[in-house]
């Protein structure tokens, strides 16, 4: 085992403390990163306040990592040292099952190994849990571990490690381009990656944001239109108008009424992971054979896509860069929905 620096959180209510973690020895097809910069994601706050369930503490978040690989085990031949990699939302995954040999480990029948609070042997970790990117290293088998292209900065490449990746894999696999017309529910930190990807598609992009504040900002990221949902007339404007809508948010929304303003085989597709049931009227699926989806991450393989899509066209997140002594105060910003668009941790300040 190493060492590492990280940053941790020890009960539901505890503030974030620097900490030391041991790493796992390279194996023959591991990859050791110098963490440089780290994405802070709304789901690392839900796990590190135990808000879904199930946190095992002491707790190092972090899935949006982008850094330098810094010594690769003697059988890896993906990565070399000094490449600029990331890892995203998962370290490991079965690799034999259905879904794992069709590149879809994010869907994993046994369960992928996510990047931190999954439970591993005590070799992989000695704490028995993974241990994730608000660290100075991480140390990752080279399958999961993906090239960032020299055309995105890493600091702005870090968050599309889980947003970039959860908002590309559903408008790649319902096909937004040229001719189709998408709404995006919500412009924080997936949504404004999903407007700048889906009118890089050549898509037809039009953000539903509960109020016009951020629209200058939306046209910006390449939305061709903006609504307030705040205002009713919006549904009545643009029902059935939408083949495709990404809702991003985690709140509780009336999804009958968004429901409406889809097309004839239209999808509605669920990204945010709010705590209550949703409430569906069965009309509202039959009507229009509309479907009512949802979407996780995308697997190694399309991660890489997104990333070269995103360089290839000029995309990263929109991102406030933070010391990690910030973190705490992060959380509460993000919560209270104050921060354009994603915060992500300095790893040098760790």
């Amino acid at each position: 085992m190493s060492n590492a620096a990280a940053y941790a959180v020890s009960s539901p209510d505890g503030a974030f403390e620097k900490v030391t973690i041991a790493r796992r020895e390279l194996g023959p097809h591991d990859v050791l990163i110098d963490v440089k910069y780290a994405g802070i994601c709304h789901s690392d706050i839900h796990t590190a306040r135990d808000e879904w369930g199930g946190t095992a503490y002491p707790c190092v978040p972090g899935h949006e990592i982008a850094g330098l690989v810094a010594a690769v085990g003697s059988a890896v031949t993906r990565h070399r040292v000094g490449d600029r990699v990331g890892v995203g939302c998962m370290v490991d995954s079965c690799g034999v099952c259905g879904p794992c040999l069709a590149d879809e480990e994010q869907y994993c029948a046994k369960g992928s190994v996510m990047t931190y609070n999954t439970t591993v042997d005590p070799s992989v970790q000695p704490e028995g849990y993974t241990m994730g990117g608000y660290s100075t290293q991480v140390v990752v088998t080279e399958n999961f571990v993906v090239s960032i292209p020299e055309g995105i900065g890493l600091d702005i490449a870090a968050p599309l490690l889980c947003a970039g990746i959860t908002v590309f894999s559903p408008l790649r696999h319902w096909n937004a381009g040229p001719g189709k017309r998408v709404a995006i529910i919500g412009m924080g930190g997936l949504g404004h990656v999903a407007v700048k990807i889906a009118s890089a598609m050549g898509a037809e992009v039009t953000v539903l944001s509960h109020s016009l504040s951020k629209q200058e900002d939306g046209r910006r990221f390449g939305a061709d239109h903006y609504f307030a949902t705040g205002d009713k007339q919006t549904f009545r404007d643009l029902r059935g108008h939408f083949d495709l809508i990404i809702n991003t948010v985690s709140a509780d929304l009336p999804i009958d009424i968004y429901m409406r303003l889809l097309k004839l085989d239209g999808t509605l597709v669920i990204l945010g992971l709010p705590e209550n049931p949703l409430n569906v009227r069965p009309f509202s699926l039959a009507s229009y054979r509309r479907s009512l989806s949802g979407s996780m991450i995308g697997g190694i393989a399309q991660t890489q896509e997104m990333l070269d899509f995103c360089a290839q066209h000029g995309i990263g997140a929109e991102i406030e860069l933070i010391s990690a002594d910030e973190i705490d105060s992060a959380y509460d910003r993000v919560v209270a929905s104050d921060v354009r668009y994603r915060f992500v941790i300095d790893a040098a300040t760790i």
